[in-house]
Parts: structure tokens; C-alpha cells; sequence
């Protein structure tokens, strides 16, 4: 037996439970690992509270990073010993050990520890479809990215400003702007006492830009909108603040012909060989500096509520990992 945190009705962090599990052999197409590593996410504080509904009970997380136990039938490219990771699962990372489909594992490269890989997986994943697929960033390319100083934002400025664009980040203080300009940030914006819009078209000199980087979701959306170029392409890949109301499509021609998207990374990486392709892609990024991932807090896995409270308090910054 081993231990999971599992949940059983919708709600707050208290609904979190550290429970024995039994996870048994791998199936067909499976593979069994022990965890080393649990990547934190916004998105499972979406998971917990209902937004995202999931099956009941159930577990909760979808990266992490760890050793092969054992593989089932049919999996013929990994083993036992092989270290992996992975940032788009089932939900059910946050246990000690698990069952997972073997097509959502990657190995992981020498240099590349555990933590790293358990922070940067889902993140830097989804840095790469938004970045290299969904719009692609190109050198000259000024760009606005809000929650500059989270887990995405941290990769995103770094990886950005790696291909040459200027980096424009919004954040809620001051402590978060140093962080973002540590991170690729040419210019920040503290939201919570400066007009973004009015701020993007100073730094801009009233040009706007081609894209606009969107997790925060009611807050800023309609703003961020306000804020692009003709043409231009408001991407929305999370709603911090709360979903973003039904929206006018009429305002969408009267602001420049503009394009609204809202991406998953299980969309991009649903099919094997664009997962490998683009963690490798990652990993080629991270392993050269031009992306540095840092781990700024830790919890045990057990303690998993006390870290969902800290995320949606907003006292993290960038990449948060339950250590196993």
C-alpha cells in the first residue's frame, strides 16, 4: 500500500486527503512509477474546487517526476530504472506511486533533475505551445504577458526574450516586478495601482501588440483586448481571477479584426509525437540556460492543502514542488 491525496466532494483546500492507496501492476500500454517530485499548478485548484469537475473520488495533479517501477504489456520504449516526467496525465500525480498511461512519459536527460523536471513539465509545456505553436514568437516581436512572475510567466519571459522579443509583464507588486525583470521582462507593469492598457500603449508608443498572454481570465481579458494590435491574437489559457464572462463577438471587429483562442495543453500534446517533440524542445532550452527553472517553495506531499491555500493566496512565486 501506499499513500495518495485523494478528494472526494468539490471544495476548499480541507478537502484534501492523505489516503492509502492500492495501485497494483501495470495494464496494457501502462507503467507503473514511484514519484520523487510533484509539480504544483493553478489548474488544480480548478480540479479541486469543481470548476474542472472530476470523477469522484479522486486524486488530484497532473506532473510529476519520478523512476519506472514496472511496465505492462506493450510498452516497449521505457523500463524499469528509467527516470521520467511528465506534465499531461490523468489526474492522480499528487500519490507516492501510480499507474500511468506509458505514452505520457518522457524520459529525462541527464541533466535534468527531478525537482526541475516536476516544476517545469506542465508549465514549460505549455510555454512552448503558447510561445512556438499557438502564436509564434518571433525576435522583434513586443509581446504582453500577465502574471509575469508565476510558474508560466517566469519560463515564458525567459524563453521569450531568448527569440528576441520584448517582453512586457504585468505583476501585483513591486517584489513580483523585480522577479519578472530578473526573468526576461524588458518593462512591468504593476496592475494593482497602474492602468496596464494605458501603460502597454506608452511602452508601445501607441503600436499595441500582436499578442497577448492571458491566465488571469475576468480581470484583464476585456483589457487585454484593448491592448492589441490589428490582427492580433488575445490568448487565453486560464482564468485566475474567474471565468471570463460570454463574449461579444462584435467586439472583436471593432478592436482589429482581432483572434481569441483558449488553448489546452492536452490538445497539443494529445498525440505521442508532439509531446516528445516538444518536451524535447524544453529540454533543449532549459539545458542550455537560456531558461532557468527555480523551485522557489517546497511542501512535503502530505501536506499538499497548506500549499493550494499558499497558491491561491497568492504568497507563491514562480514554481512550487511536493517533494515525495
Amino acid at each position: 500500500m501506499t499513500y495518495a491525496i485523494r478528494f472526494h466532494q468539490p471544495g476548499g483546500p480541507e478537502v484534501l486527503k492523505w489516503e492509502k492507496v492500492d495501485v497494483g501492476k501495470p495494464g496494457r500500454g501502462e507503467a507503473r512509477i514511484r514519484h520523487t517530485a510533484v509539480g504544483l499548478n493553478f489548474v488544480d485548484i480548478y480540479n479541486r474546487s469543481g470548476l474542472y469537475p472530476a470523477q469522484l473520488p479522486s486524486g488530484l495533479g497532473s506532473e510529476a517526476a519520478g523512476v519506472v517501477e514496472e511496465v505492462g504489456e506493450g510498452v516497449t520504449d521505457l523500463k524499469a530504472g528509467d527516470r521520467v516526467a511528465y506534465g499531461s496525465s490523468p489526474l492522480g500525480a499528487y500519490a507516492e506511486a501510480r499507474l500511468i498511461p506509458a505514452a505520457s512519459l518522457v524520459k529525462l536527460p541527464d541533466g535534468i533533475d527531478d525537482q526541475t523536471a516536476a516544476a517545469m513539465m506542465l508549465k514549460g509545456l505549455t510555454v512552448q505551445y503558447l510561445i512556438r505553436q499557438t502564436y509564434r514568437v518571433t525576435a522583434g516581436d513586443t509581446i504582453l504577458l500577465h502574471a509575469a512572475a508565476g510558474g508560466v510567466g517566469l519560463i515564458l519571459g525567459q524563453w521569450a526574450k531568448h527569440l528576441g522579443a520584448t517582453v512586457i509583464g504585468t505583476v501585483s507588486s513591486d517584489e513580483k516586478a523585480k522577479l519578472a525583470q530578473a526573468h526576461g521582462c524588458d518593462h512591468t507593469i504593476v496592475y494593482t495601482r497602474e492602468d496596464f492598457v494605458k501603460r502597454v500603449n506608452e511602452i508601445t508608443a501607441g503600436r499595441k501588440v500582436p499578442v497577448v498572454y492571458d491566465s488571469v481570465g475576468k480581470d484583464t481579458f476585456l483589457k487585454s483586448l484593448d491592448c492589441l494590435a490589428p490582427l492580433g491574437f488575445a490568448v487565453l489559457f486560464g482564468q485566475s481571477s474567474g471565468a471570463v464572462e460570454p463574449l461579444n463577438l462584435g467586439l472583436l471587429a471593432q478592436k482589429g479584426s482581432l483572434f481569441v483562442t483558449r488553448p489546452t495543453l492536452f490538445t497539443y500534446a494529445a498525440k505521442r509525437e508532439s509531446l516528445v517533440a516538444m518536451a524535447k524542445e524544453l529540454f533543449d532550452v532549459v539545458q542550455s540556460g537560456a531558461v532557468k527553472v527555480e523551485v522557489h517553495q517546497t511542501y512535503p506531499l502530505k501536506d499538499a492543502a497548506k500549499a493550494h491555500a499558499d497558491l491561491a493566496g497568492r504568497k507563491t512565486t514562480g514554481s512550487t514542488v511536493l517533494l515525495v
